[in-house]
């Protein structure tokens, strides 16, 4: 079982998964909850929250889930507990029966109904953890609320803070072997947020750049850590130890040339619709030594950054395939000695007569 051992330390490095103490992590203090709760600090500091804090064994429930509902939407919830230096730590997460589409996910009456029988359940059983959050899937367009995302999250907001908005793409974590997960919050309506200036670049397809540029304002990232412990380890070796032969048979560039060719469309759509005047003028700047637009807003050197992480990706995975094919396919040699040369056939003996 050596190679499912390695293949999950490469997994807890790529996603930089810590260990922590079973006692620290499991202690449920319900009146330092009921505290928190009663005094709701976010209310006066609207960026309260500051990290989040998830379980690992939660965090692949929730990309299971993800890549279980292809290119269609799914949703589920997270249990946890915040803390008062502003931090969700999520413990748990579980699947809500609802119909997604490709563009959008909403809860109905099944779905709360479903949520209310769940939860009363984990009373039952002694589960402490309130639920703290909710998530769905991006497949293929990245981790950010669209304008549907960010009314779901202001309601849940007004009515069961503290709450959480988790965004994963199991299409991009397929491709890259690393989680593209976000956590987010919202600002109350009508807040206007400090410029921050701008952040990190992200990848969004043409078909969706509309709609996150005209929401981006309305909420924060939060940086999420994962972390495990005992119990923690032990379900990752026993999930390790039965698909690491899956994992090792399967072909990254077969299984996500469909996302590929997508992402090669995207950056072409992109490209045709760039304004030549736009780049004659930036270097005409440059001739007359003008003030330059900032590198994040030269729309080539956009382009230029999902062209070069497609490449990436694409590398990786070629990469993977000759590794694969070296280890199981290429002759191994031999410690045999050299076989003698083959010898000269006798010579006919004469007949006696």
């Amino acid at each position: 079982m050596a190679s499912a051992s390695d293949a999950q330390k490469t997994w807890n490095l790529e996603n930089q998964v810590t260990q922590v103490d079973d006692a620290t992590i499991y202690a449920f203090d319900e009146a330092e909850q009921e505290a928190i709760y009663q005094k709701r600090p976010w209310r006066e500091d609207v960026n309260f929250f500051k990290s989040v804090r998830m379980s690992a064994v939660a965090m692949i429930k929730i990309v299971m889930h993800a890549k279980s509902g292809g290119e269609i939407e799914v949703m589920g919830l997270m249990q946890g507990k915040v803390t008062a230096d502003g931090t969700f730590i999520i413990m748990d997460a579980f699947p809500l029966p609802v119909e997604g589409t490709e563009t959008r996910v909403n809860a109905g009456a099944g779905a709360n109904e479903f949520m209310v029988t769940f939860t009363e359940a984990c009373e039952r059983i002694g589960k402490p953890e309130n639920v703290c959050g909710w998530y769905h899937s991006h497949p293929g367009y990245g981790c950010w609320l669209s304008g549907i995302d960010v009314q779901t999250q202001m309601t849940y907001q007004q009515h069961q803070e503290p709450f959480l908005a988790v965004v994963i793409d199991p299409k991009r974590t397929c491709a890259s072997g690393k989680v593209d997960i976000g956590a987010f919050r919202t600002y109350p309506a009508g807040h206007t947020p400090a410029d921050e200036g701008p952040g990190e670049y992200q990848s969004i397809p043409i078909d969706k750049i509309e709609d996150f540029g005209v929401h981006c304002k309305q909420y924060y990232s939060v940086p999420i850590e994962i972390f495990k412990n005992s119990l923690d380890n032990t379900l990752l070796e026993l999930l390790w130890n039965k698909y690491w032969i899956d994992t090792l048979s399967s072909s990254p560039l077969l299984h996500n040339r469909a996302y590929c060719n997508q992402m090669i469309q995207d950056c072409v759509q992109k490209m045709d619709q760039i304004d030549t005047a736009s780049v004659s003028q930036s270097r005409f700047r440059m001739v007359m030594h003008e003030p330059k637009k900032r590198k994040e807003e030269n729309p080539l050197n956009k382009v230029a950054i999902d062209a070069s992480k497609n490449a990436g990706e694409q590398i990786q995975g070629l990469a993977s395939q000759v590794l694969k094919f070296s280890l199981f396919h290429a002759r191994s040699p031999c410690n045999c000695r050299p076989a003698a040369p083959p010898q000269p056939p006798a010579a006919p003996v004469p007949m006696e007569t």
